[in-house]
């Protein structure tokens, strides 16, 4: 028998236009304009066929129905359907319910599509299919939800089997809908399905699905439908409207699901965008062995090598293959089983290759030979496949230099920067799968999430092992440093999932016996029980046994100067790095320096690429032996004791300053005068008291520990970080400023005497007035005459000050009368302005509050653009206006995280710094900043 609805008649737009014309107000515009009053809702388009947007409507049409529409534009075969837009979901999250013009265009869009297809949706003798899809801006892969087969009832089953002529397609095909319909909109736990459909292959004695029979498949129908009737207190609905319209609403309701907005948290996604409805008509590919469904790469997602890559999976639909329930077979055998389908398929790939301009993502059906394409997006990729495609794109002349460097970004190099497995250590090789997303993870062994998210928030480093993964595993895989699975392939949920976290992950180890009830796994003969350690190898796929050791990057030795960019494949990733990194450092504006306290911490950041130390923080340099010398100059009790303890400290502070000159030759360095917290560098009081107490006891009495026990509680601080410290301490105690600014003078003059070309920058911290900044300065700048005239050098020595509270920067316009420079300290910043202390908070309820939304990340590690960034771009303008050709920076750890570095460049600082790890990712992100600068105004 011929199906009718093996492939869609003609389209007759006419049909379809005047459909749609009897139920839109005339005039309207297709887009919807930006500042659009939510309130005149009869005047908003809510829904638009797939042959009227384009890939450009994302914020609309979210990123499936943009791109379902772009390849309808481009005349591939793409099933007839529609988009029901972001702004509808908007509203019925708002306001609880629809607009009231949805359903009467969501019946226009229908008619226009039964009139197409030449079949109502769930007809008795010939029914339509749907299937209800989720669809934002920004791929959530597994995220939210998605149905099948919508329009399947008792009546239309037998229709379907008649039309198809495959009665066990059909009722596959309703167990489905009733398992998907049942999870998804009516929130019956699917463990329930999943027990029933293990217990029909048993009673079969088959380990397949696919080896079950219309017969079997009748009687799990049946068994489905009661546990519906029992979970969900209803029958399943017979009606097929009312199908699509409670799975539409679960679409718009999964937006706010908690593994969706877990997602978001991870990926940092807004999470007022909503998500798009894609309805679209169903072809299907569990018809039989000449149907089937895959998931294809126009290059490897995780090497970034050109070929065929992808899983195909015959006699299935689409979720079978990303649920990793069945493996796949690999996609370059698709040409053997299915050849005509596999060159269309490949033509297809390069012509969205050469139109998107990157690597496509591809969803595929051949329903008996005929090959449709359910989806596209800009694939998800590892860290090196980023690089390594970003630069073939450029040499294949498809790109140019400054859109490569939009295609990678810090967070993808810092994961190239993590340690690698040593491949001459001694290891027990366990098996190995298939390697979905590059890194070396070692930890113990759990066997669900809720394990592995408890024991990592207890400082344990887990892997979480699964047969397969699914979305409801998120916060387990979020905690897991690796994810290992003994089902699935690259397009699984977990590899797909795992590559767009940047976390190490191996899957399809069909070796692994996985026994989530028992806790264990089993491998040839070998038992792994949880909290057995094991280490896994995204990029070759091998798991190992125990604690396999780490050896650096590659990258890391590219950066170090040990490995340079060659021509054999080992070095490709070096040779994609330095190219990339070459570009951006030619079109940064923002130069980079380091954090840096030491000459070996200032060596290894040249290395990296720094232009210089951005901070020294002094109070670095005087702990271990030194710490009793500053608790001696702060307790002295006079002159004597005091410039004792000053003169004990000079030669040191000179001998580390000259080291530090000497490894940052010819390059800034801003030492920071002494800023610790008074607690630092006195006794613990508590521990002082009790020794007191007890000499008291036994009648031997200790003059110096009762001299210091008072002079500790004189100082004692109930809060030290906003207490006696900073400025306030050099002017506190005498002489102490005056020493470590005769200690930098005398090690510059020693350098310039050396030949050597130092270039000091003195900081004051804590500056919350411009008073205190001109008696530190004036006292400065006395010590640096004394120490020309006394080595007969002239010394050019900037002084500047830390803007690190509110007030510094409120009054920043009077500051920068006395200061060559502004360091925005931005760790203190976020303190003051948020009144956080970090220690405390971060541990305390930031989890909360980032659960909670309130914060979309902590304000400690991307910078607080509303509220501190606020402040920053005030101080810059105020301080410019008063001295225009102040310097300005900033040394907080903002100055190494990616988003924060773009808010550096805009406000128009002169430099960041950051730890010297974080070198690389913040030459790179300045680069990438300057590009899309220029990118704008060339717009």
């Amino acid at each position: 028998m011929t199906a009718k609805w093996a492939c869609p008649k003609a389209f007759d737009m006419g049909m379809f236009l005047a459909v749609r014309a009897a139920t839109e107000p005339r005039g309207e515009s297709r887009a919807v304009p930006e500042n659009q009053d939510r309130q005149d809702l009869r005047e908003q388009k809510f829904v638009y066929d797939f042959t009227e947007g384009n890939r450009d409507l994302k914020d609309l049409l979210g990123g499936k129905g943009a791109n379902l529409a772009e390849m309808t534009n481009l005349g591939l075969p793409v099933p007839p359907g529609f988009t029901i837009t972001t702004e509808a979901c908007k509203v019925y999250l708002d306001s609880g319910s629809e607009p009231a013009a949805l359903r009467d265009e969501v019946s226009a869009h229908l008619d226009a599509l039964e009139q197409r297809m030449g079949k109502k949706l769930g007809q008795a003798d010939d029914p339509l299919l749907v299937s209800v899809r989720s669809g934002a801006k920004f791929s959530m892969p597994g995220m939210m939800d998605t149905v099948l087969n919508i329009g399947l009832s008792d009546e239309s089953v037998v229709g379907l089997a008649q039309q198809a002529g495959d009665e066990r397609f059909a009722w596959d095909s309703y167990r489905r809908l009733i398992q998907m319909f049942g999870k998804t909109v009516l929130d019956v736990d699917g463990d329930l399905f999943e027990e029933a459909l293990e217990d029909a292959k048993s009673a079969k004695g088959v380990s397949v699905d696919t080896d079950l029979d219309a017969a079997d498949l009748k009687k799990l129908v049946k068994h489905y439908k009661k546990i519906v009737k029992s979970e969900a207190g209803r029958d399943f609905p017979q009606d097929p409207r009312e199908q699509m319209d409670l799975a539409i609403k679960a679409v718009f309701e999964s937006w706010n699901g908690d593994r969706a907005r877990l997602y978001r948290r991870q990926e940092r996604i807004p999470n007022d965008l909503g998500t798009a409805v894609n309805i679209c008509s169903m072809v299907f590919g569990n018809l039989g062995p000449d149907s089937g469904t895959g998931v294809a790469f126009t290059r490897d997602p995780a090497s970034g090598q050109q070929g065929v890559y992808g899983d195909y999976l015959q006699n299935a639909q689409g979720e079978d293959v990303v649920a990793g329930i069945r493996n796949t077979v690999p996609l370059a055998e698709l040409e053997t089983i299915d050849k005509a389908s596999y060159d269309r398929l490949m033509q297809i790939m390069e012509t969205l290759e050469n139109h998107y301009l990157d690597l496509c993502d591809i969803e595929f059906t051949v329903e008996r030979g005929q090959l449709w394409m359910l989806q596209t997006r800009v694939g998800k990729r590892t860290a090196g496949a980023a690089f390594r495609i970003a630069t073939q794109l450029v040499d294949q002349g498809l790109i140019d230099e400054a859109e490569a460097l939009q295609r990678v970004n810090g967070a993808q190099l810092a994961q190239l920067m993590f340690p690698r497995f040593d491949e001459d250590a001694k290891v027990e090789l366990l098996g190995r799968g298939i390697a979905a997303s590059p890194g070396a993870a070692v930890g113990k062994a759990v066997f669900d999430s809720y394990t592995a998210v408890k024991w990592s928030r207890s400082g344990e480093q887990v892997i979480l092992i699964r047969r397969e993964t699914n979305p409801d595993d998120l916060d387990g895989m979020i905690a897991a440093q690796g994810i290992l699975t003994s089902r699935g392939g690259k397009t699984s949920h977990a590899a797909v999932v795992a590559r767009g976290m940047g976390k190490t992950c191996v899957c399809g180890a069909e070796d692994l016996e996985v026994d989530t009830k028992r806790r264990r796994m089993t491998v040839n003969g070998t038992v792994v029980e949880e909290g057995d350690v094991v280490s896994i190898d995204g990029s070759t796929g091998k798991v190992y046994l125990g604690e396999v050791p780490v050896v650096p990057s590659p990258v890391v030795e590219y950066f170090e100067g040990r490995m340079h960019a060659g021509a054999d494949d080992a070095d490709e990733l070096v040779a994609a790095v330095h190219r990339i990194m070459a570009y951006a450092d030619r079109v940064r504006r923002l130069r980079v320096r380091a954090n840096a306290d030491s000459a070996e911490d200032a060596l290894r950041a040249r290395r990296f690429g720094a232009q210089g130390i951005g901070l020294c923080r002094t109070e670095h340099m005087f702990l271990g032996e030194r710490r009793e010398m500053v608790e001696r100059l702060i307790l002295a009790d006079t002159d004597e004791e005091r410039s004792t303890a000053l003169e004990q400290l000079l030669p040191l502070q000179k001998a580390d300053f000259i080291e530090l000159f000497e490894a940052m030759d010819g390059l800034p360095v801003t030492v920071r005068l002494l800023d610790p917290p008074l607690h630092e560098f006195l006794p613990d009081i508590t521990e002082l008291s009790v020794r007191v107490a007890l000499a008291e006891s036994r009648k031997d009495h200790n003059e110096n520990d009762l001299r210091l026990l008072q002079a500790v509680h004189r100082l004692h601080e109930q809060n030290p970080m906003l207490g006696l410290r900073g400025v306030r301490l050099g002017l506190v105690i005498p002489g102490l400023f005056a020493m470590q600014v005769r200690a930098i003078a005398e090690a510059v003059a020693e350098r310039l005497n050396a030949k050597g070309d130092p270039r000091a920058e003195i900081m004051i911290p804590l500056v919350g007035t411009v008073q205190e900044l001109e008696i530190v300065r004036d006292e400065a700048e006395k010590v640096i005459a004394e120490v020309e005239a006394a080595r007969g050098v002239e010394l050019k020595l900037a002084l500047g000050t830390m803007i690190e509270l509110p007030r510094a920067a409120l009054t920043a316009g009077q500051i920068a009368e006395a200061a060559e420079f502004f360091s925005f300290g931005t760790n203190d910043l976020t303190q003051t302005v948020w009144g956080f202390s970090r220690d405390d908070v971060e541990a305390s309820f930031f989890t909360a509050y980032l659960e909670k939304g309130i914060f979309g990340v902590s304000p400690f590690e991307t910078i607080d653009k509303d509220g501190v960034g606020s402040l920053v771009r005030s101080a810059v303008e105020a301080g410019r206006a008063t001295r225009p050709d102040l310097k300005l920076g900033v040394c907080g750890e903002h100055g190494g995280d990616p988003e924060s570095v773009h808010f550096f460049h805009e406000v128009g600082l002169d430099y960041v710094s950051c730890s010297p790890f974080r070198i690389p990712v913040a030459r790179l992100e300045a680069g990438r900043a300057a590009a899309q600068s220029r990118g704008s105004d060339s717009r």
